[in-house]
């Protein structure tokens, strides 16, 4: 589809500055200037592997002052990029803004920013058909980070090479393993990073590269973030209720009707529902990603900050409280039966970021949504060592080999029906100014989705 103007959501950009700014502003009400000058600094000469908290390295203030300049990027891009803006648009602020606080940067995220520039300009197309694509393959930028800085191996021109050809195959591949997954992962730059990765290690440590991971978790600081993220979330569901242009009343029937979808990748709900409703599911969304790491003991810090954004971010596309609950739910099951503790870090994160799976949830129910869960828990500990802690989106990774795995077997051994590939079209470009649902089939309930294909096979 050719390029067309739309400045529906334009009023985003103003929205995310003040986001970035309020970001800086805690900064400094954490830290000094020169603790976070001297933070960011440590940060930028950090080889990033999981876990990489960067609060731990180089404090609060140091870490959300690179999630406010990150963030500042981020918008930027997407600014220059000139495509119009969506729900996914939200998805990569909240989560560029949340890696930024362990293992992005202002300097290890651009070579693959412009590496996938580059594939557009090859192909003779805009950039702002890859933008999000560009953005989020970020997730490999600690490969950057290692291969520039590791001592007696790499070589700064070689990270720069590295982010380059990261950005350049980036595009055609997530193409190829969004249709693999079937919308069941809303994770899918994590699966296709995860495949690069497992490409791009062993041919490091072929050689003679030694990377390592690593465990830097912060701890003590669940009292300021966890107020923050409160006055956030509950400052996104009164704005949601009462400063969006829409009446109360509309606002909560549009968020009630909301929790009716399914969240089956590509379900924009910035497009179908409008402002109002979107920013009240990010709130409550929020509020439990903050009540489950605090209920169950864990601790606030940059990862599972980072975690909470992440969902709040994907809020506007394909997460609620409906389809990620019984996810969740299904990760602390398999931590009770498991020969692991939910305190552990790796398990908190693992809590948070198998909402990748919420379709699942919403498209079968919420049993297969605890099951997936459940297995979830399982794998994502284990695939991340492949890659040696270079992909920072390893649940991703996780959540795509699982959708691969359950989607069909659901559908065809369960239900009985034909595995259908997801219709990608409904992700074009914006053209109406009233929202526009999704395809009928993401607005009804499992049950009823499953006797209307029966009926009609």
């Amino acid at each position: 589809m050719p390029y067309t103007k739309n400045t529906r959501y334009e009023k985003m950009y103003p929205l995310f500055l003040c986001y970035s700014g309020l970001l800086l502003l805690a900064a400094l009400v954490l830290d000094r200037p020169e603790d976070i000058l001297r933070g960011l600094w440590v940060i930028v000469t950090s080889e990033d592997t999981l876990i990489t908290d960067y609060v731990k390295i180089a404090g609060p203030g140091g870490a959300l002052a690179n999630s406010a300049l990150v963030t500042a990027f981020a918008a930027w891009v997407l600014r220059m990029s000139k495509e119009p803006l969506n729900g996914f648009s939200m998805v990569v602020i909240g989560l560029m803004s949340g890696f930024s606080l362990f293992g992005k940067n202002i300097l290890n995220i651009w070579p693959i920013v412009l590496g996938t520039w580059l594939y557009a300009k090859v192909r003779k197309e805009r950039f702002g058909k890859y933008v999000t694509v560009a953005l989020m393959s970020t997730a490999l930028a600690p490969i950057i980070s290692y291969i520039a800085l590791d001592n007696g191996w790499g070589h700064p021109i070689w990270g720069l090479a590295a982010g380059l050809l990261i950005g350049f195959v980036m595009p055609p591949l997530s193409a190829y393993t969004y249709k693999l997954q079937n919308g069941m992962n809303l994770y899918n730059l994590g699966f296709a990073c995860g495949l690069v990765g497992m490409l791009l290690v062993p041919l490091m440590t072929a050689m003679g590269a030694d990377p390592n991971t690593y465990y830097r978790w912060a701890t003590g600081y669940s009292r300021p973030f966890g107020t923050m993220l409160c006055v956030l979330c509950i400052a996104l569901i009164v704005g949601g209720l009462f400063f969006c242009k829409t009446p109360w009343w509309a606002a909560l029937a549009g968020y009630r009707r909301l929790l009716r979808t399914t969240g089956r990748a590509p379900s924009d709900y910035l497009r179908m529902f409008g402002f109002a409703p979107v920013f009240i599911n990010a709130g409550v969304n929020g509020l439990i990603g903050t009540a489950y790491i605090l209920l169950t003991g864990g601790e606030l810090n940059g990862p599972t900050v980072g975690g909470i954004l992440t969902i709040m971010g994907f809020s506007a596309f394909g997460k609620h409280a409906r389809n990620i609950v019984p996810v969740m739910t299904g990760v602390f099951l398999g931590a009770m039966v498991m020969e692991f503790s939910i305190n552990d870090g790796a398990v908190q994160l693992a809590c948070l970021f198998c909402t990748t799976l919420a379709p699942i949830s919403g498209y079968f129910g919420w049993p297969f949504g605890l099951l997936a869960g459940f297995l979830h828990s399982a794998l994502v500990l284990s695939v991340g060592s492949p890659v040696s802690g270079l992909n920072l989106y390893n649940n991703g990774f996780s959540g795509g080999l699982l959708a691969i795995i359950l989607y069909p077997i659901i559908t065809d051994v369960v239900r009985g029906r034909r595995p259908e590939l997801r219709d990608e079209d409904y992700f074009d470009i914006i053209e109406h100014e009233s929202p526009q649902m999704a395809p009928e089939d993401e607005v009804v309930e499992p049950a009823l989705q499953e006797e209307k294909s029966q009926d009609v096979d």
